[in-house]
């Protein structure tokens, strides 16, 4: 298994299983977990600072999602995708999230905007930390809990899976140069448009924020929206 690999250690929690998961899926995002490496559910506890038991089941979930495979006798090896199939998943995700966000101007409350705030501050001070899969993490939260304002869990279910399918290897690099921090400031804005009521502007800053994710995020050369 890669040294480059860095997961949180989990305290006391509810839902050991549910906390695993949702970290793998972030080291899957962040391009931390790599296709073609094997990864055991020992060694995964042992990062983790858990049993075994609530990893192995939360490797199993993601085998269910497709985003890791069974190794027989050995653990769980990352799915590979083709740079197009990541393409083809971020135009999926343009298509879905930024209408949907500009329609949460029509439907957001001061109660919401009091309650996401927190959140988007919250993915600035983690991006400050250089902390990556606390990034990955609380940005899938606050993205869900945004779309979730419309009242569609099936779009919201959706656009979870193609997130956490999504495949940023360029990630690492641009925590720890403290490069993710405008783009973590970008939550912020939304929340400003979407209270400003102003549609042109967060359409735009929409489809900006995702084209990250096939841009400097993947290690690519990123292209500005026209």
């Amino acid at each position: 298994m890669t040294d480059s690999l860095e997961l949180p250690a989990l305290g006391a929690r509810r839902s050991v299983r549910g906390e695993v998961a949702n970290a793998l899926r972030a080291a899957l995002v962040a391009g931390q977990m790599r296709p073609g490496e094997v990864y055991s559910a020992p060694t995964l506890a042992a990062r983790f600072g858990v049993s075994a038991t609530p990893v192995r089941e939360a490797m199993l979930d993601l085998v269910k999602e497709g985003l890791v495979e069974t190794v027989r006798n050995k653990g769980f090896r990352v799915t590979e995708l083709s740079e197009q199939e990541l393409d083809n998943l971020t135009e999926i995700r343009r298509l879905l999230e930024v209408p949907t966000t500009v329609q949460v101007i029509d439907v957001i409350t001061a109660e919401d905007l009091a309650r996401l705030r927190p959140m988007a501050q919250r993915i600035v001070d983690v991006a400050e930390d250089k902390d990556l899969i606390a990034y990955i993490e609380h940005d899938r939260q606050f993205h869900l809990e945004l779309l979730a304002l419309i009242g569609n869990s099936h779009l919201v279910s959706l656009v979870g899976e193609l997130r956490a399918r999504s495949r940023l290897f360029g990630l690492t690099r641009l925590a720890e140069a403290g490069e993710l921090v405008p783009s973590a400031r970008e939550h912020i804005e939304m929340l400003d448009l979407i209270e400003a009521g102003d549609r042109s502007g967060l359409e735009r800053l929409m489809r900006a924020h995702i084209g990250h994710v096939r841009g400097r995020w993947a290690g690519r050369a990123e292209h500005p929206e026209p």
